[in-house]
């Protein structure tokens, strides 16, 4: 049991924790803080959170268990204005994409990482944003990747492993660079190139027409291209060593298909789309059963 739960962004990740471990009995008491007051109080008033302060020094007094669910690129700034005001049993844990910025970030604001610090992702959101987004039900099924460091605390580790179970989640570990590394691959990747392609049709001429007869594909492929883009601009810049190969690798590949086009070369295009289509039965859809 959280008795006094105090998450730094209830938007919908922080505000889909929070019904999460309401709905499991699993929080007694839940804080809030974010930038803008009208936030938070509609929070209150969808239930999300009990009480909240724009202050979060304010906001974690007396917390047991605190999450920071803000931008990257605010991280550090919250790291330094929360710990001073921290309970001496307090557990902190964030659900930052990329972990070596937001341990990074840590160490730049306290001078160490200290060891009630817990690194962790929920691999789990959708294209909207805000606490009115949030629903209970968004880590059920969802992995959640923890990036203890060497001397991280277990007990702490524990905690934040109990919390994200109670909130329906499968709880995996994993290394800080591998977590980036996979992460690139899997989710920042396939955002940036949502983001390019619907960006370069918005600045053909003909856009209007090319959106209007939009298929279920083109839909399926750029729906998260509709995510926040602070966030992305944060995670990319954040990340960019890990995306940055991964951008490098998928060019050198997009230019083989691109040459195979070019040459008409049916077999080349073949091979492809099959080993592909293959790959994707094999490890997603499987995974979705």
């Amino acid at each position: 049991m959280i008795r006094r739960l105090a998450i730094i962004g209830v938007g919908l990740i922080g505000g889909s924790l929070a019904r999460a471990l309401r709905a499991a009995g699993a929080v007694g008491e839940v804080v809030g803080s974010g930038r803008r007051a009208e936030h938070l109080q509609q929070a209150v008033d969808l239930g999300v959170i009990d009480r909240f302060s724009t202050d979060p020094a304010a906001a974690v007094t007396g917390a047991d268990l605190i999450v920071v669910a803000v931008p990257l690129g605010a991280m550090g700034e919250v790291f330094r204005a929360i710990v001073p005001h921290l309970a001496a049993d307090a557990v902190v844990t964030d659900v930052g994409s990329a972990k070596a910025a937001v341990v990074t970030a840590l160490r730049e604001a306290l001078g160490e990482v200290p060891d009630w610090f817990v690194p962790g992702h929920p691999i789990a959101g959708t294209e909207r944003s805000g606490v009115a987004a949030s629903f209970a039900e968004l880590f059920q099924g969802r992995r959640v990747i923890l990036t203890p460091l060497a001397h991280t605390d277990p007990q702490a580790v524990a905690r934040v492993r109990a919390m994200w179970q109670h909130a329906g989640a499968e709880v995996v570990e994993m290394g800080v660079e591998l977590h980036d590394e996979v992460l690139a691959a899997t989710s920042h990747l396939p955002h940036v190139l949502a983001f390019a392609l619907v960006d370069s049709l918005a600045r053909m001429h003909e856009h209007n027409e090319i959106f209007t007869y939009a298929a279920g594909g083109f839909r399926d492929f750029t729906r998260i291209a509709s995510s926040d883009p602070v966030m992305w601009r944060d995670i990319c810049l954040a990340n960019r060593a890990a995306l940055l190969d991964m951008i490098e690798r998928f060019n050198r590949d997009l230019g083989e298909m691109t040459r195979a086009i070019e040459d008409g070369d049916g077999d080349a295009l073949l091979e492809i789309f099959s080993r592909a289509k293959q790959a994707r039965d094999e490890h997603v859809l499987r995974g979705e059963e």
